[in-house]
């Protein structure tokens, strides 16, 4: 049972005729309990006119995917099983990340028939996002008082990355393609491929000339080459407690995840093969020998669930995850953070190991280059100092990356996808990968 606010302004109404008949020598003290159990009297009609929620049967349309910061439409659909018109509102019960309106739904289900309730989400993070039940209130005919009920009505909605870095993805595609001899542009690197033969004109590369082509078709026949395909590109997540660090509008695992994103879409149409492990101290998720349309999809959604573990991580278990997934990788991209000295001597001890058999890049997500703030006070300048300070501790573990023989790359949230990508394709127009 409920009440609404017509019972309290109906007891109020009753303050003057109470006031009247005490001042005409009536007991005003009978006079206002005599209203107050009419007024109660009222409400209990109105409870037990209402209908019964507990006769609706509740059902659910909703995806089972979609994407974060982006509206979902679903519908829960009421199937009234009473004699009764039940009249009244409906809550449903999704945390608030999931984005669900604050008011509740208005609802008006005769006897024997079914309405759909659309119900909009706006979900602000991902993950797994659920709701176990609706609450209905039923109203009564005078609007006074009526009946609620919890109805169980379980619905799960698994929240995807949002992938906005896919804005960065046909410029670097063009590019691609420019090194794939798609173009008018050919490379010639350490370690490319052969792709065919055409005539020389005035700019080529004098070293690219084939003379037993040029001998047997009497001009100057030019060798063309593109980047090496069936490379093995390894991306591993840190999901331990540096991915929980705020980065911009969100924590750095979510920035590693669009870097990640941009890579694998990218790599995948370069005909590289793509592996993917988010690690912390156990695998908290993996996507490998998936190539082509499939692969994007599948790391979204093994990425989905994942949230950062407050614990450090352990990098030579990692490195060993990295072994276990391909033999001989081309090129292995660490997406972590390791700003400060002491918190990164496990992965700098545990890093040669890994750069002696393969090529290794090592990106961190960090907030844009703060302005320096002026010195007007002793806040001021310990404000500045402590951004100094950060500023030395990430060179100095950027340089024991690059001595190790990894390459470091940082840069802000937005900024780091396209500064993966962009290294990946300078390694393929190289002849390095």
């Amino acid at each position: 049972m409920f009440v609404t606010g017509r019972l309290p302004l109906l007891l109020a109404l009753g303050a003057a005729p109470v006031v009247l008949l005490s001042l005409a020598g009536v007991n005003a003290g009978l006079t206002a309990l005599g209203w107050m159990l009419l007024c109660l009297a009222a409400a209990t009609l109105d409870v037990v006119a209402a209908g019964d929620p507990r006769r609706l049967r509740v059902e659910r349309r909703l995806p089972r995917r979609a994407l974060r910061d982006q509206s979902v439409p679903t519908q829960v659909l009421l199937t009234n099983e009473g004699a009764r018109r039940v009249h009244g509102r409906l809550r449903d019960a999704w945390q608030p990340t999931a984005g669900s309106p604050a008011e509740r739904a208005p609802i008006d289900v005769p006897a024997g028939e079914r309405r759909a309730i659309a119900i909009t989400l706006l979900p602000r993070r991902r993950g797994e996002l659920g709701s176990d039940a609706v609450v209905v209130r039923s109203l009564g005919p005078l609007g006074i008082a009526g009946r609620q009920t919890r109805i169980d009505a379980p619905g799960r909605l698994r929240v995807l990355p949002p992938f906005t870095a896919r804005r960065h993805l046909p410029s670097r595609l063009a590019r691609l393609r420019e090194l794939d001899g798609n173009t008018s542009v050919q490379v010639r690197g350490q370690g490319t491929e052969f792709d065919s033969l055409r005539e020389y004109v005035r700019g080529d590369d004098v070293r690219a000339i084939d003379w037993r082509a040029t001998a047997r078709a009497g001009s100057t026949m030019l060798r063309t080459w593109r980047p090496e395909r069936d490379r093995h590109v390894v991306i591993v997540i840190d999901s331990g407690r540096t991915a929980a660090g705020r980065v911009g509008d969100g924590v750095r695992l979510d920035a590693a995840m669009e870097a990640a994103l941009l890579l694998a879409a990218l790599a995948t149409r370069a005909g590289d093969h793509v592996h993917l492990v988010l690690f912390d101290r156990v695998v908290r998720a993996r996507v490998t020998r998936v190539d082509g349309p499939a692969l994007l999809p599948a790391m979204i959604d093994a990425m989905a669930p994942v949230e950062a573990q407050l614990i450090d991580t352990d990098w030579d278990a990692a490195f060993a995850q990295v072994r276990m997934l391909t033999g001989h990788p081309s090129l292995v991209v660490l997406l972590t953070a390791h700003d400060e000295p002491l918190a990164a001597r496990g992965f700098l001890a545990a890093l040669p190991a890994l750069t002696r058999r393969t090529r290794v890049l090592v990106a961190t997500a960090t907030d844009a280059d703060p302005e320096e703030p002026p010195l007007r006070d002793a806040d001021d300048v310990y404000a500045r100092a402590a951004v100094e300070r950060a500023r030395r501790d990430a060179d100095r573990v950027g340089g024991a990356i690059r001595r190790a023989g990894g390459e470091s790359l940082v840069a802000s949230a937005e900024e780091l996808p396209p500064l993966v990508a962009d290294r990946y394709l300078a390694l393929k127009a190289a002849g390095r990968l």
